[in-house]
């Protein structure tokens, strides 16, 4: 597992905590910050995967 993985999944949990406290008070900014962290996660998250499979591959 890459570090970037790990770095992703923590972005995307920080942003579904934004989003969902932002929907229970109504604050939009934050709600936009929430989702904008999860995508950015799953970006970081993929491109660790990718990195992965790459040093994998180039070990065989």
């Amino acid at each position: 597992m890459h570090k970037d993985e790990v770095k992703g999944a923590g972005k995307q949990v920080k942003g579904a905590i934004k989003d969902a406290a932002a929907g229970l008070t109504g604050n939009t900014k934050l709600q936009a910050e929430g989702k904008m962290d999860k995508a950015e996660g799953k970006l970081q998250q993929k491109a660790g995967e990718l990195k992965d499979k790459a040093g994998k591959a180039l070990k065989n």
